[in-house]
């Protein structure tokens, strides 16, 4: 090694190094750029140009904090007319002490608008709840016919149970009498006979033609009254009764609801 060179390991050259801790000057480095950029924020804020409503608001707000002057020639009016500064209005002095605040409209919406949003929300609630009754009155009207529907259903199986208990019971009753033909053909139960030849269920077909077509309680109420003037019998009862009297003394009555 010259004498020229340094030796990077010797006392001497390390004395001349500073001794800087890790990451010290990063930190201040940026402290500092965040400082310069508060500045030239602060700096463009003052610098800056106002726009127009901005210093029209300034100067309302002045304006409106500074008492009239005597220079006013409404308040010198007023001041002939014998109001004092800081008076209250009127004969008096019971009126309003400080100015009529100011509502400067900011939007773009003409006059009257608000009225006419208020009224439209008005009627849309209403039409609301027009639409709530509405619906409540059609879901009742749907639950009383579904109950109208049920109840009628129900009766109409109870008739035609009746019916078929009516037509075995004459069947029976007609047979203990040597009766071997019902009265009409359907004053006893419907016989399924596959052997029975076309010619006769066409005969058939031709006398239901002929025949008034009745309901099941018409039918009911024919059977139920040839059953109790033939032959004394109620089929609520389940009784065959001796004779008339009988049957009209200890028979509730000729209906089914009689013996409910």
């Amino acid at each position: 090694m010259s004498e020229e060179e340094e030796d990077y390991m010797s006392d001497a050259f390390l004395s001349k190094i500073q001794d800087v801790k890790p990451g010290v000057s990063m930190v201040r480095r940026v402290k500092e750029a965040m400082k310069k950029e508060e500045q030239q924020k602060e700096k463009n804020i003052k610098n800056r140009q106002k726009t127009y409503k901005e210093q029209e608001k300034e100067s309302r707000e002045v304006a409106l904090q500074s008492s009239i002057s005597n220079e006013n020639k409404g308040f010198a009016l007023l001041q002939k007319m014998g109001y004092k500064a800081g008076q209250g209005l009127g004969k008096e002095g019971a009126g309003r002490v400080d100015p009529i605040p100011l509502n400067i409209k900011t939007d773009r919406g003409g006059i009257g608008l608000e009225e006419l949003k208020k009224r439209k929300a008005e009627e849309e609630l209403e039409h609301y709840r027009q639409k709530v009754r509405a619906k409540q009155q059609n879901e009742t009207k749907s639950l009383e016919d579904f109950r109208s529907r049920v109840r009628t259903e129900r009766e109409e199986r109870k008739i035609e149970g009746d019916l078929r208990r009516s037509q075995r019971s004459c069947e029976q009753l007609d047979t203990q009498k040597g009766i071997t033909v019902p009265r009409e053909t359907w004053y006893w139960p419907k016989v399924n006979a596959d052997d029975e030849d076309e010619d006769d269920d066409h005969e058939e077909e031709d006398e239901e033609e002929d025949t008034v077509e009745l309901t099941s309680f018409d039918k009911l109420q024919i059977l139920t009254s040839y059953l109790r003037g033939v032959h004394f019998y109620c089929i609520w009862c389940g009784t065959a009764y001796n004779d008339e009297e009988d049957l009209s003394s200890n028979c509730p009555g000729d209906t089914a609801a009689d013996h409910d």
